[in-house]
């Protein structure tokens, strides 16, 4: 692992202080770094589009070279401000990426990461982007970002390092936070108790996904009913709400997160356009990307409740922050006559171990669509 604290100088040294981003698990020890820190100097993104279009912002405003961090599940997020914002044929923007390499060839990866891991480097080719991959040797890091502000600064185009497996490991933030009662797992107990049986859900990426699969397998109860939106953050409430158009009367529930949310809010739009009295919006809250290290996010700063309602959701006003006003909740909108919508706020942290999230993903949806086309 590098020293993350001779990293942030050789970027400062080099003119690079400041960074904005989403976290990631193979970026924690630089992410954890920074929030310590560097905090007036970071800004933790919605999404990486978000922290691109900061990154150019920044630049225009100082002609300091930013630094843009993120998985490189995130490059899909980035490649339109990338290709039309910084682009040397556009606003010619200098600037680093950073990017976690999940599903790197031969390393080993979970199913989601496998074909974004093989064309990440593939991807920056075609943007014309100069790129190195980094190893935890610390001179070598040094150097890979002297060359990478020289040329950025140079060429007034992105370049990218590239961060394998440990190269950037740190030790999670201390996740355990008691502002709210609930828990993820109580929250999503609670509403499969009180719901129909045969209630479609939709659960984010990251922990929810995991949670919901394994009460599943402590309840006994079958998963045909269920999509686990492994990757692809920010889509499980407009997967659902697909879903909850074609499925008649049948209730459909997105289990949702709040940094999931918030990196594509516009998605909450879409039910002001169209009819879907079957279909609950939950977003657990618990201010946190805690998937990726627990970094905050603006989960508990914002009124998600008042933009549900402003996006043509039914909504109980607020939101709701112990078992007994989830239950009311439920009972409220069980009857409402258009799509409705729910803050659960929850405290961080997993409320016991989990083990990794292992199944066949093709033979879950095909017993998912089957379940919805009988």
């Amino acid at each position: 692992m590098l020293n993350q604290q001779r990293w942030i100088e050789e970027l400062n040294k080099n003119g690079i202080s400041f960074f904005t981003g989403v976290p990631d698990s193979y970026l924690n020890g630089f992410c954890t770094y920074l929030l310590q820190h560097v905090p007036g100097r970071n800004i933790i993104a919605a999404n990486e589009g978000n922290a691109i279009a900061l990154a150019a912002g920044h630049y225009f405003a100082t002609r300091e070279i930013p630094l843009v961090y993120m998985q490189n599940s995130g490059l899909g997020n980035a490649v339109n401000p990338l290709a039309s914002l910084v682009d040397a044929h556009v606003y010619a923007v200098p600037m680093v990426l950073l990017i976690g390499w999940r599903g790197q060839p031969g390393a080993g990866d979970w199913p989601q990461h496998v074909l974004q891991g093989e064309i990440t480097p593939r991807m920056l080719d075609v943007m014309h982007f100069p790129y190195e991959i980094l190893t935890d040797d610390d001179d070598a890091a040094a150097a890979a970002i002297e060359r990478a502000a020289a040329s950025a600064r140079e060429r007034r185009q992105p370049y990218a390092l590239i961060a394998p497996k440990g190269v950037m490991a740190g030790e999670k933030l201390n996740n355990r936070d008691e502002t709210y009662p609930m828990s993820r797992e109580e929250a999503i107990e609670t509403i499969l108790d009180r719901l129909p049986p045969d209630t479609i859900y939709s659960a984010t990426t990251g922990r929810a996904t995991r949670e919901l699969f394994f009460l599943r397998e402590r309840r006994n109860e079958g998963k045909q009913h269920d999509f686990l939106n492994v990757g692809s953050m920010g889509h499980a409430s407009s997967v659902a709400l697909g879903i909850a158009l074609a499925a008649g009367k049948r209730r459909v529930v997105c289990l949702d997160g709040d940094s999931a949310a918030i990196m594509h809010l516009g998605a909450m739009t879409m039910v002001s356009k169209v009819s879907a009295p079957n279909f609950l919006h939950v977003v657990l809250n618990n201010g946190a990307h805690e998937s990726v290290g627990g970094q905050p996010s603006a989960g508990h700063l914002i009124d998600f409740t008042a933009i549900a309602a402003a996006c043509g959701y039914a909504t109980v006003g607020g939101p709701v922050t112990a078992k007994e006003a989830l239950i009311q909740a439920l009972r409220d909108l069980s009857n409402a006559d258009r799509a409705a919508f729910l803050d659960v706020r929850i405290h961080k942290g997993l409320s016991g171990k989990l083990p990794p999230l292992d199944f066949s993903h093709r033979a879950a949806i095909d017993s998912l669509m089957d379940e919805l086309n009988p």
